[in-house]
C-alpha cells in the first residue's frame, strides 16, 4: 500500500475500533468504491473498512462483509456498474462480528439480502459489549438492531451454491475474534481471509471478543494448507494479496509471539518488555494503528489468558 492508502485504511479501522475519542467518523459522502475483477467472477471492492468479496453472476450476487451502513447505495451501484447483472445481493456472510464488517448489514437486509454469519457472530452483535486486546485498545459496541442480525448461522461451515460455484465459509476459532469465519471460493481460485489476515502491519486481535494470537496462527496456517499455490487472497484490509504475504504474515506472528513468551517465561513484566522494545526487530509492521508497544500488549494478553472482559450490556 502507498502512504495515503496506508493512512486511508488505518483511520477506517479507528473509525470502529477506538483507541480514544480522537478518530474521527469518517465522510462517507468523499468514499469512493473501487472494484477490483480477481479472478473469473469474482471482485474485490475497496471503500471505507474491510474489503469487500463479491461473486456476481446470473443467479445473483453474493458479498462477503459489507463496510458501513452509509455506503450500502455505493456499493450496490459499483456492484451493478460491473455490468453482469441486475439482480440484487442475495446473500452476505460476515467474516466476524466488527462493525467495519457488519455496518451495512441493516440496509442490505432491508433491501432483501439474506445475512450469513458464525453463531459467534450473531450472539456478539445482539449482546453488545467492551471489546479489545485486553488493554489499551477498547471499543464499546451497542445492541444491533434486529435487522442487522444474521438470520442464518453456522457452527462450523456453510456451503452457497451459487453462480456455478461452491461458496463455502469455514469458522476458524478464537483468531480474530471468536467468530472468525475464511471464505473459499474454490471454482475461482479466490480465498477472502477476513481479518485474519491484514495487510496495514501488526493486526489487532480482539482478545476480549475471544480472539487469540495462537487461535490466528493455526486458522491462517490451516486455510493456507488448502489453497493452491497461486490463490489470490483477499485481506480483511489492505491490497490483494498471495499465498507468500499469507505466510510471511504468519512468520511474523509465530516469531512475535515467540519472542514474547520467551519474556512471559522469563517472569518480565509488560511494562519491562516495552521498555526493551523487544519487538524492534518487526519494527516494519508497527503503525498508528497498531504500534509495536500496543502489539506487545496484544500478545501478552492473549498468551497469558488476560483478555479483558467482554461486558453485555443491560
Amino acid at each position: 500500500m502507498n502512504r495515503i492508502t496506508r493512512i486511508s485504511t488505518l483511520f477506517a479501522a479507528l473509525a470502529t475500533i477506538c483507541i480514544a475519542a480522537v478518530a474521527q467518523q469518517p465522510d462517507f459522502s468523499k468514499v469512493e468504491i473501487k472494484v477490483t475483477k480477481v479472478s473469473g467472477n469474482i471482485y474485490m471492492l475497496e471503500g471505507q473498512g474491510g474489503n469487500i468479496a463479491a461473486s456476481v453472476g446470473e443467479d445473483g450476487i453474493v458479498i462477503v462483509d459489507d463496510e458501513f451502513a452509509p455506503l450500502a447505495e455505493k456499493i450496490q451501484a459499483a456492484l451493478k456498474n460491473i455490468g453482469i447483472t441486475d439482480k440484487p445481493v442475495r446473500f452476505v456472510i460476515n467474516t466476524h462480528y466488527h462493525g467495519d464488517h457488519t455496518g451495512g448489514n441493516v440496509p442490505f437486509a432491508t433491501s432483501g439480502s439474506t445475512l450469513i454469519a458464525q453463531d459467534n457472530v450473531r450472539k456478539r452483535l445482539a449482546s453488545g459489549g467492551t471489546a479489545g486486546n485486553g488493554g489499551s485498545v477498547k471499543m464499546e459496541v451497542k445492541p444491533a438492531v434486529k435487522a442487522a442480525l444474521p438470520i442464518i448461522t453456522f457452527e462450523h461451515d456453510v456451503t452457497v451454491h451459487l453462480n456455478g460455484e461452491d461458496i463455502r465459509a469455514l469458522h476458524f476459532p478464537s483468531g480474530h475474534t471468536d467468530g472468525d469465519a475464511i471464505i473459499f471460493f474454490p471454482k475461482n481460485n479466490v480465498v477472502h481471509m477476513g481479518d485474519d489476515f491484514v495487510r496495514y502491519g501488526f493486526p489487532f486481535i480482539d482478545v476480549a471478543g475471544g480472539g487469540s494470537v495462537q487461535g490466528m496462527i493455526d486458522g491462517v496456517e490451516k486455510a493456507a494448507a488448502q489453497l493452491p499455490a497461486d490463490v489470490k487472497v483477499i485481506p480483511g484490509h489492505g491490497a490483494l494479496s498471495n499465498l507468500d504475504d499469507v505466510r510471511a504474515y504468519v512468520k511474523m506472528l509465530r516469531e512475535t509471539s515467540g519472542v514474547v513468551q520467551k519474556a512471559i517465561d522469563a517472569h518480565k513484566t509488560l511494562d519491562q518488555m516495552k521498555q526493551e522494545k523487544i519487538l524492534a526487530p518487526w519494527a516494519k509492521w508497527s503503525s498508528d494503528f497498531v504500534s509495536q508497544d500496543v502489539f506487545i500488549e496484544t500478545l501478552y494478553n492473549s498468551l497469558t489468558g488476560h483478555a479483558g472482559q467482554f461486558v453485555k450490556h443491560s
